[in-house]
Parts: C-alpha cells; structure tokens; sequence
C-alpha cells in the first residue's frame, strides 16, 4: 500500500481489502463476463431486461461516487455498450460534495486507470449538510447528493439516473422500513423522478450480491473510496448497519432469509394485508370486506 492509500485507509472503503496484485484493465473487464459472469454480469443483464430498464435511444447518467458499487456499474455499462444490443449512450458523473484534495485525487485516479471518462463536478454538499442539520447530515446529505445528479443528468440531455444500488440495499430498506418505520416499501428498480422532468431514476444492480461487489473489487486491486464524508466517519454505527447485522444473524437460522426478503416485495398478497397507500390514499381491507 502506497503512503497515500496508507493516509487515506480511514476513508477507502474499508470492508473492501484488494489483492496486491493489481490487475490490468483488460483483466478486469475481461473477468467480468467472464470469472463473475454468473454473480454479475448475467444478473445485470437480468434486471436490464426484467424490468426494461434500457431502452434504444437512451442517454444515461451513470453516478460514479468512487466507491466500490458504482466503479462495478460504469464497468458493467461500458461492457453492455461494447457487447450487448442496446443502441444507447452514456454519461459518467461524479459529483464533488467537498472531498478532501487527495480523496478527489484518487477517485479520479481509479476512473483513469479504469478507463471510466467522468465529468467531475462540485458541489459543496457536505459543508451545507453539516450545517443545517448537523445532528443527522447523512439523510439531509443523501437528499441534496440525489437532486445534485438529477440536475446534472438533466443538463447532460439524459433521460436516465443510474445509481448503484444493490440486492442487499434492496432486501435492508424493506427491513428498515417494516422495524423502524412502520411501512412496507423499499427500492424500486426504477422510478419516475417527481422534481425533475424526463429523468428516470434506474437500479441495475439490482440482483447483484454486495459479497460478489466486493470480491470483483478485490480481485481488480482497486483501493474504492468510502463515504468519504469526514462528519460520517466520526458517527458510531447506524441502523442501517445494524440491519445488515440482522440478517447476517438471521442467515444462521433461515435458509436463503435474503431471498425470502427480497421475494417478500413481489409477492404481496392484498387478500392478506389490512391497509394500503396509493397516490398518497390509504385504504383498508374493509373496503372490499363486504364484497360477495
């Protein structure tokens, strides 16, 4: 590990270790379809063509944070563009919130060795989040990150968001929201934007397994950034860390309790629920009880 990396080990991703042999690039984008065709290329493929995420014609924004989801998503586009169908063209954005000057450096440093060309962009974000709401900047950050991108895509002339959101997200939103909220929703493959006119928002890591992420990531030599945000590093845990705690524990006990989860959001049977929101309506089994 170089003295930079070595400075920078608070902020990389730190569950994320890469080998010490880092690969070339035609190693890594040959291992793709390749070593992990099975857990990553062919569930991309699999959630572009399920839920229609690619249409000819598109002109897609790919979100490049730096860290370990989105390096995997500009990759797993450029090979779709290389070898697939699709007549479509893409943008890699990276939205600056106020890195510090050598966290900057090395995400673009990645992306060059990459070959992943990127508009970089400031922001400010993480300054003006920790400012008006420093008790809890994550959410308020996260908000303000969202609509960043958005702006940015729309100046782009895209029509589509991509972020890199993964299966574990997906399946952890559900249980944060039925234990902490009270509700039951979680990450849509891909959503109409309500503020911004014209942009889809789309997940096509949507099947994918973080662990698989992290061993492609390894296997690369990629050092990934983090968060990377200074007010975050200094927070101790999060719900959201400990719901991946949870269904860790539950994994000992449930056979595939992930894909129970996950399979929990498509088959929702309104015969067994007592209410419902839609359009912002609720609405009860009572409704319909009455009913012959």
């Amino acid at each position: 590990m170089s003295g930079k990396e070595n400075k920078l080990s608070e902020t990389v991703c730190e569950t994320v270790v890469p080998s010490d042999d880092k690969k070339t690039l035609y190693e890594i984008e040959r291992s793709i379809i390749k070593r992990y065709r099975k857990n990553i290329w062919s569930k991309f493929v699999k959630a572009i063509k399920e839920y229609e995420l690619i249409q000819d014609g598109d002109r897609i924004a790919v979100a490049i944070s730096g860290g370990k989801d989105s390096l995997l998503m500009a990759k797993l586009f450029q090979e779709l563009q290389s070898h697939g169908n699709s007549n479509f063209e893409l943008e890699f954005i990276a939205m600056d919130p106020g890195y510090h000057p050598d966290i900057k450096e090395l995400l673009i440093e990645n992306c060059e060795y990459l070959n992943i060309p990127i508009h970089v962009y400031e922001s400010g974000i993480f300054e003006i989040a920790d400012r008006i709401a420093k008790e809890n900047p994550c959410y308020m950050c996260a908000r303000m990150r969202r609509g960043a991108l958005y702006g940015k895509a729309q100046e782009l002339g895209c029509n589509k968001l991509a972020l890199g959101h993964h299966f574990n997200d997906v399946i952890e939103t559900i249980l944060l929201n039925v234990l902490c909220s009270g509700n039951f929703k979680t990450m849509l493959p891909k959503l109409k934007s309500q503020n911004y006119e014209g942009i889809e928002l789309i997940r096509p890591l949507y099947y994918i397994e973080e662990e698989y992420i992290k061993r492609f990531i390894q296997y690369s030599g990629i050092w990934p950034l983090n968060c990377a945000c200074m007010v975050a590093a200094k927070k101790i845990g999060s719900k959201r860390q400990e719901i991946k705690e949870l269904i860790e524990q539950l994994k000992k006990s449930f056979t595939n309790v992930d894909m129970s989860i996950f399979r929990s959001a498509e088959n929702v049977s309104i015969n067994g629920i007592l209410g419902w929101k839609k359009d912002g309506k609720k609405h009860s089994f009572l409704e319909f009880f009455d009913e012959d």
